[in-house]
């Protein structure tokens, strides 16, 4: 995950993780609401996650990131899914700026958790980078993913995950709500 300039926004992922949340809610909500859950908008939910980092409309730079695992070629409850024909290169624009997408497979040299901390840490340390989303399974690397969020001083940090992740240097989000937008579940069908 080299790249010589970063943009002052930055979101980092955890594709793998990120699909297994997504593949929970949507056998869960399924159940409960009692229709088939649609795939999540990718570009959507970023919509959504930035929104909930604290991001506003306007002339953004924004790049995301996501680690997947060598293996798996696509997420498979998104759309777009495929992580080299569809997402590797993929730009858009909308009213939260210009987006840049990056896939990144997670090579047999290194565990995928050492993949995700090493990327994070240099997100972390990376100047240009004033905004840092993070989406990662807090169960698996959480108190590494806070070690380097407390450490890290100027930037504004949130991490994306099921439940609040307590500490300083940065704010939690539920990601679970970006994901339900992304799907189409609204808030009348849970009652």
């Amino acid at each position: 995950m080299q790249n010589s300039k970063w943009a002052p926004v930055v979101v980092l992922v955890d594709a793998d993780y990120l699909d297994r949340v997504a593949a929970d809610l949507t056998l869960n909500f399924g159940r409960m609401i009692g229709r088939s859950i649609a795939k999540a908008d990718l570009c959507h939910w970023l919509d959504c996650v930035l929104l909930d980092g604290a991001l506003r409309p306007g002339h953004n730079e924004v790049q995301v990131h996501m680690l997947h695992a060598k293996q798996k070629a696509a997420l498979e409850h998104f759309q777009p899914s495929r992580f080299d024909e569809d997402l590797n290169g993929l730009s858009f624009d909308d009213n939260l700026g210009h987006f840049s997408l990056f896939a990144f497979p997670v090579e047999d040299v290194v565990r995928s958790d050492e993949f995700f901390l090493q990327s994070l840490t240099m997100l972390a340390d990376a100047a240009e980078v004033e905004k840092l989303l993070v989406v990662g399974d807090t169960q698996s690397y959480g108190k590494g993913m806070v070690d380097i969020c407390q450490n890290t001083d100027g930037k504004d940090i949130t991490l994306f995950a099921m439940e609040p992740v307590m500490g300083q240097g940065f704010k939690t989000e539920i990601l679970g709500y970006s994901l339900m937008s992304a799907m189409g579940i609204s808030a009348d069908e849970l009652r």
